[in-house]
């Protein structure tokens, strides 16, 4: 599978292990953060390039990790994006919902919450949880595409 993955500064260190992680898994890692800590990185610039790559690369279910300090900055500037489901996920719980229920496209990690073994659990997670394709899903997230 190929997956985006883009951060912040605050976010640096955890992509470089998230990353490490997803190709020791077998994933084509697109990675969309900067090469070295920018204390003014701007966490909207880097949700931009990961889901603007996501929409435009072609594959028919793109997936992206975003990472900044708290999480929230990166899910709120990629959820502007048309078509895109960003969800912060601080469990492997949220992780399994977020994936069943909504088909998240995008997950979110906060920097400050997890070590390693925790953030590879929740990818993990977030990874293999199928969508369920429930109609009410569906529906919502036909909804949520029709939101302007």
């Amino acid at each position: 599978m190929k997956i985006y993955v883009g951060c912040d500064h605050n976010g640096f260190e955890l992509k470089r292990q998230i990353k490490d992680y997803l190709e020791r898994l077998g994933h084509d890692v697109v990675d969309e953060g900067d090469d070295k800590i920018d204390p003014e990185d701007d966490y909207p610039i880097f949700a931009a390039r990961v889901v603007t790559k996501m929409l435009s690369g072609g594959e028919p279910e793109p997936r992206g990790i975003l990472i900044c300090g708290s999480g929230q900055g990166m899910c709120i500037a990629a959820n502007r994006f048309k078509g895109i489901r960003a969800c912060l996920c601080w469990n492997s719980a949220e992780a399994h919902a977020a994936r069943n229920d909504d088909n998240s496209n995008v997950l979110c990690l906060s920097a400050r919450l997890f070590n390693i073994e925790e953030a590879e659990n929740i990818t993990s997670v977030w990874l293999s949880t199928p969508f369920a394709g429930a109609t009410r899903f569906i529906r919502r997230i036909k909804d949520l595409d029709e939101l302007t």
